[in-house]
């Protein structure tokens, strides 16, 4: 309960005004609960028991002896002048009207604590999106990207049904018990020190079963991960799954994980469902022992206890059952949110490691030259990727990577925008070490073209306007004709409306890369970063993608990662990388006449 009463402290300060009415409503239903149930202790012993009638008023004062004295004398009166039956009457109307008040803050209560409890799983749902955005790279490459999407929804909604849904009994259910527990103790303070003796054992039998869960529920929401894994690579890769003939492979990996997930779900709400009975059987061992507790205090003519008053008395104790048990069932439920919430603080908690300064620089334009100054880099302490790296880039010039795959290219320039920090060394842009700059400044001058044309669901032009803001439709086309992109979109269906599916599905490889190098021309960079742009193309394609590559390239920036070295022969310096070390670094006839990696790799594609 510990970790419930943190979670509660994390997300509830921005609701404090509808917790503030929450409690107010909950005490006045509290109020006209106890009123409703009062008022048939005069019922009993004023219209039944003839012995009590009162033929004398006293004056007003708080005091409660007088109050009921009153009370008594006017029902007395009634019952004198008109009959038991309208004194009856009498008395029902005001518990009908204490009822009444008692279901409308109530339902008030609710109303507010509905409020609050959707509004915390907003925020926690708005806290994820916005961490899994700003987390570096390098966070995803541990984790299953399934197993994020289960912290995010599943586990979200978890939290959602099991520790958001206990919120309200929270709110509720401990001004129910203490009202209810002072009007107890107003009633017989004997009876009412017993019940706090056997209420705090029951309670502790149903919480001692109730922590079992956590594991248990913490285990299922992990398999759960799993199998969203599974799922999201099956559909990912459904090609090659039929395209080899692995159905059956696949299936039977996924029916191994549901059958496993399937135990773990009958421990877990087979240990739930033992709420409800053994919540039930304790209470009814407890009404039992109050029972015959409060009859023998009856029967003993110095305790002060009427019968009257002792049958209002268990009508107020029956009421405390339901918040009782309430908390016996929440106790289980929150035991399996909090698991839930455990798996959502690592992706709330994670380390950003790409951080930047309190006092970063602002930088608006890039003038002169980017400088790689003795870099090295590994992922997470391994095997270095690149290792003592240095090299200048004067501004306007066309810098060309090659080399064998796994040779540090593409880590060489997803180290530029800070997607990773280096190791040791600096990246220097006009002479400031990027880690001085701000992040958003700094790759706000570069503009990305991937092997992987990365596309969004959604229309044309707002993935080529992706990024830019308050971009004209002008701009957008302008962007589309230097791509060669215009003509295919005009032809299609809606034209710059048309939703190209996901991941741009209904879209050929080509036409998917010509949007996104319009995408970059409409951001304009200062600095232009092309991985394998044109590596999956055929020759058409390529050609068009080329030639507004070619474009985009003009007075720019660029460095390009490439494998096809005949696409990359007129570039200002060509760098070959092997095993993290740039080996060799000239033109194309420069690195010929060397007749060292550059040759034997040119040679070989020739």
């Amino acid at each position: 309960m510990k970790d419930f009463f943190k979670v509660l402290k994390r997300y509830l300060p921005p609701y404090k005004k509808a917790l503030l009415l929450n409690f107010l409503f909950n005490v006045l239903a509290a109020f006209f609960a106890v009123f409703s149930v009062v008022m048939m202790i005069p019922v009993l012993e004023i219209i039944l028991m003839q012995d009590t009638t009162v033929y004398e008023l006293k004056p007003m004062t708080f005091s409660l002896d007088v109050l009921k004295n009153n009370l008594y004398y006017y029902i007395t009166e009634l019952k004198a002048e008109h009959g038991p039956g309208l004194a009856l009457l009498f008395v029902g109307v005001f518990i009908i009207m204490g009822t009444f008040m008692k279901v409308l803050f109530t339902y008030l209560a609710s109303y507010t604590s509905t409020g609050i409890r959707n509004g915390v799983v907003k925020d926690i749902r708005h806290q994820i999106y916005n961490k899994i955005i700003v987390l570096p790279l390098g966070f995803f490459s541990n984790e299953r990207k399934g197993d994020i999407i289960a912290r995010s929804t599943g586990d979200v909604q978890e939290v959602e049904n099991s520790v958001m849904s206990s919120l309200d009994m929270f709110l509720k259910n401990p001004v129910l018990i203490i009202v209810f527990l002072a009007t107890m103790l107003v009633m017989s303070y004997q009876l009412t020190l017993f019940v706090f003796v056997l209420l705090p054992i029951a309670g502790g039998i149903i919480g001692r079963v109730g922590k079992s869960l956590k594991k248990t529920s913490k285990a299922g929401q992990t398999k759960m991960g799993h199998i969203l894994g599974i799922i999201e690579e099956t559909l990912t890769g459904l090609r090659i799954v039929k395209a080899f003939n692995a159905e059956k492979r696949m299936s039977r990996r996924f029916d191994g994980e549901i059958e496993e997930y399937r135990r773990i779900q009958n421990r877990l709400m087979r240990r739930r469902d033992l709420a409800h009975p053994l919540s039930e059987f304790l209470g009814t061992v407890v009404i039992v022992i109050v029972v015959w507790f409060g009859g023998t205090l009856i029967l003993n003519e110095n305790s002060g206890l009427s019968p009257a008053t002792f049958l209002a008395y268990l009508g107020i104790f029956y009421q405390i059952i339901a918040p009782a048990k309430a908390f016996s069932r929440a106790t289980y439920n929150i035991q399996k949110g909090m698991a839930a919430m455990e798996r959502i603080d690592k992706i709330l908690f994670a380390d950003i490691s790409i951080r930047e300064k309190p006092d970063a620089e602002t930088i608006k334009e890039f003038k002169e030259t980017i400088e790689y100054r003795n870099v090295s880099f590994s992922y997470n302490g391994s095997k270095k990727v690149l290792e003592d790296v240095s090299m200048t880039i004067p501004k306007g010039k066309t810098i060309a990577l090659v080399g064998q795959s796994g040779g540090g290219k593409t880590t060489f320039v997803d180290l530029l925008p800070r997607f990773y920090d280096v190791s040791s060394g600096g990246i220097l842009i006009d002479g400031t070490d990027i880690r001085d700059l701000k992040v958003h400044d700094l790759r706000e001058l570069m503009g990305n073209v991937n092997q992987e044309a990365i596309l969004f669901n959604d229309t044309v032009f707002n993935n080529i306007a992706f990024g830019v803001e308050d971009a004209t439709m002008e701009q957008v086309v302008e962007a589309a004709k230097i791509a060669n992109a215009h003509d295919f979109i005009v032809e299609s269906e809606n034209g710059y409306d048309t939703v190209i599916g996901d991941r741009g599905s209904k879209l050929s490889g080509g036409q998917r890369q010509r949007l996104s190098i319009a995408r970059a021309i409409l951001k304009n960079p200062s600095i232009l970063i092309l991985d394998e742009a044109t590596s999956a193309l055929d020759t058409e394609s390529e050609r068009l993608v080329q030639d507004a590559l070619e474009r985009l390239m003009e007075n720019r920036t660029s460095l390009v990662i490439a494998h096809r070295l005949s696409t990359i022969r007129n570039a200002d310096m060509i760098c070959v990388f092997h095993e993290g070390r740039i080996m060799e670094t000239g033109t194309h006839e420069e690195l010929i006449a060397k007749g060292g990696i550059y040759n034997k790799l040119y040679s070989l594609q020739a």
